[in-house]
């Protein structure tokens, strides 16, 4: 009976996980805003070098940026932020206590006007899903600070080859405390539920934090995340104010509607200017999930022979984005690419996949790669620049990386899209900031030519491509 059966339940729950693939998204995911006019922006960057002996320095402006929004705020803030965790991996890579910087800053915040509403969002991987409480956000929750953790079961599967299995035979347990498995993060122990839930590969992967000052509403959008372990990573961000603001603010509103958090009450947003009275006008797009693929494909797109493309980025694997660089290049387009060489990560040796195979593609088509000089740390920028001909600019930068699970509406992501003239500030800095690593220029050791970690083997190129399409990988 129960082999007569089984094809039966195995069909069932082959439609069950390819549902939960493509099954539709919660009410304001995806989402696209109108370009706004782009108000006292500032471009952001976190840096990490090497000088001529060797000797490596980290400059960081970020969170320092954000603890300052922070600061200034008396009526809103929230923040939304994957990793926010104290958590060392296996060679302590901490630079600054990140979290607990973070976790102060908002106390104090909460202490001094009691009224402000302060609002976090995260991901449960920093509680191991429920198996190892987190004294930051225990601390936050004390203080009147309400920590809302994503809810990932209202998303899509990118892993589906497992995650409908886990859905049936795992999840209706929850997960509680345990000692049965080693942290894979940082000290102590979970239980083996924590693993099985972090097969699953999916993620409220934002980095964003609005609040107010005066009587505007300021807004930060970046690729740095508050934990220590990261906290040497180079990174970069966007900060802004006004109507793009607000529509960010709708973006998280979302999250905390599916996810059963305490959305905040504020002031009504102002009259904005349309979209058709800035033209000409340098512009910010707020974009999320998928439309950042949507947004990133029609910058390279629209690239023509003789203007510039440049990215800098964590991961690289997503096969439209790779096609349409291949596809700039033979056209034209001069074509260069920054990529980590995902030669390590939290003091665990990392095998180079999947940008090591990408790179070798790359640099077959005509783009010019280049690889970070990383020493423990990250090359952890998601950071695009389009300049054309006429003296005109986009930039893409923001959470999202360049990957199919980051693109395809699995994770949450953010990023934004400014556009103007290349002589606009924040467009002139992020240009110069990827020029400065390109070029190791004022002596600075950023970046090392393409051979120093070229991988041409087959059998990589084929991992590489099985794990990305199938989704059994971490990027």
């Amino acid at each position: 009976m129960l082999r007569s059966m089984l094809p039966w339940l195995l069909l069932a729950l082959a439609l069950f996980s390819a549902y939960h693939v493509i099954k539709p998204m919660p009410a304001g995911l995806n989402f696209e805003g109108p370009p706004r006019s782009a108000t006292d922006v500032e471009f952001l960057a976190d840096r990490t070098y090497l000088d001529s002996e060797g000797e490596r320095y980290i400059e960081q402006e970020i969170f320092d940026t954000v603890l300052s929004m922070i600061a200034d705020a008396r009526r809103l803030v929230l923040i939304d932020m994957f990793l926010f965790n104290d958590f060392q991996g296996e060679v302590p890579e901490t630079h600054r206590a990140l979290s607990w910087e973070l976790t102060e800053a908002l106390i104090a915040q909460k202490r001094q006007f009691p009224e402000m509403e302060i609002r976090v969002i995260s991901d449960p991987l920093n509680t191991l899903y429920g198996g190892k409480p987190l004294p930051h956000f225990t601390q936050l929750a004390a203080a009147g600070i309400p920590v809302t953790l994503t809810d990932h079961t209202a998303l899509r599967d990118s892993n589906p080859l497992y995650s409908g299995f886990w859905r049936i035979f795992v999840r209706p347990f929850g997960n509680r405390e345990a000692d049965t498995l080693a942290n894979p993060f940082g000290e102590g122990r979970v239980s083996a539920r924590s693993y099985l839930a972090l097969l699953n590969f999916k993620a409220n992967h934002r980095k964003v934090i609005i609040a107010d000052s005066g009587d505007k509403l300021g807004a930060l959008v970046t690729s740095a995340n508050p934990h220590d372990g990261s906290s040497a990573h180079s990174n970069v961000a966007l900060r802004f104010t006004g109507a793009a603001a607000w529509d960010l603010l709708a973006s998280e509103k979302a999250v905390l509607a599916f996810s059963g958090g305490e959305i905040p009450v504020i002031i009504s947003q102002p009259a904005t200017a349309s979209v058709a009275s800035l033209l000409g006008e340098p512009t910010l797009q707020v974009v999320t999930e998928r439309a950042v693929e949507r947004a990133l494909l029609a910058m390279i797109n629209a690239a023509q022979a003789g203007e510039r493309i440049d990215m800098a980025a964590f991961y690289l694997s997503d096969r439209h984005i790779i096609r349409a660089l291949k596809d700039a290049a033979q056209r034209g387009v001069l074509v260069r690419v920054l990529l980590d060489p995902a030669k390590e990560a939290f003091g665990r040796e990392k095998n180079g996949v999947p940008n090591r195979p990408v790179g070798y593609a790359l640099k077959r088509a005509g783009v010019e790669v280049r690889w970070c000089a990383t020493r423990g740390e990250q090359c952890h920028s998601k950071w695009v620049l389009h300049q054309d001909l006429h003296g005109q600019a986009t930039m893409l930068l923001g959470s999202t990386n360049f990957t199919r699970r980051n693109l395809r509406n699995f994770n949450l992501e953010t990023s934004v899209v400014l556009r103007g003239p290349i002589g606009f500030t924040a467009l002139w800095q992020g240009s110069q900031w990827f020029d400065d690593q390109w070029y190791n220029r004022d002596g600075a050791m950023y970046s090392v030519d393409y051979s120093t970690f070229a991988d041409e083997r087959l059998r990589r190129r084929i991992q590489y491509r099985i794990m990305e399409a199938t989704g059994l990988s971490t990027f």
